[in-house]
């Protein structure tokens, strides 16, 4: 089985802000897999469907981000599932918008949802793919990563989630290795983001 986790904070305030980008990315690969999250159990809203003739779980913890180990923790323990065969999906303020990248393994990078879930099992050998949400240096780290992008980005960051999604579909198939080398290859979100010098979003 393989596990895709998407990264988030659960409730109608956090929907379509930068640091819910990794449930933004699940739910496209729902949508490619033509499923929706109709159980609940792990601390988080889940689906398992047959993708390459292949069980996946898709996993959208609802425990905040800085806790999501919880959640993961409790499925692998529950499924039996193996660290190399889990995809955590997460944003990224060090790489811009419409760049993503996948990593085999490790440290956490300042992603606290990533750094709780390798604390829970005691691994930093789990598969991530970050996804761009740039930075912005005139804003506060948690003001920034709580807003949602720009209306003249929206566009590149669509396409990255579209991409992501594309790249998770790709990990499945073939594992990490298949991921790294099909996508991080590419010249992935070759236009410009726009900064603007602004106080917020």
């Amino acid at each position: 089985m393989k596990l895709i986790v998407g990264l988030g904070n659960p409730g109608k305030k956090y929907e379509q802000t930068r640091h819910n980008t990794g449930f933004l990315v699940i739910d496209k690969v729902a949508e490619k897999l033509n499923t929706q999250f109709s159980q609940t159990k792990f601390h988080s809203f889940y689906t398992v469907v047959v993708y390459n003739n292949e069980q996946v779980m898709l996993l959208k913890p609802q425990t905040y981000m800085n806790l999501s180990g919880e959640a993961v923790s409790a499925a692998v323990r529950f499924f039996k599932i193996k660290h190399e065969d889990i995809l955590v999906i997460i944003d990224d303020l060090d790489l811009p918008i419409g760049k993503i990248r996948v990593r085999a393994n490790g440290s956490a990078g300042g992603q606290k949802g990533l750094k709780s879930i390798i604390d829970h099992l005691s691994d930093s050998n789990i598969p991530r793919l970050r996804v761009g949400i740039g930075k912005n240096p005139l804003i506060d780290t948690v003001d920034y990563v709580l807003g949602k992008v720009e209306p003249e980005n929206r566009d590149l960051y669509q396409k990255s989630i579209t991409e992501a999604a594309d790249t998770v579909l790709l990990f499945i198939k073939g594992g990490v290795k298949e991921a790294v080398d099909r996508n991080n290859g590419k010249n992935n979100g070759s236009n410009t983001p726009t900064t603007k010098p602004t106080s917020g979003d």
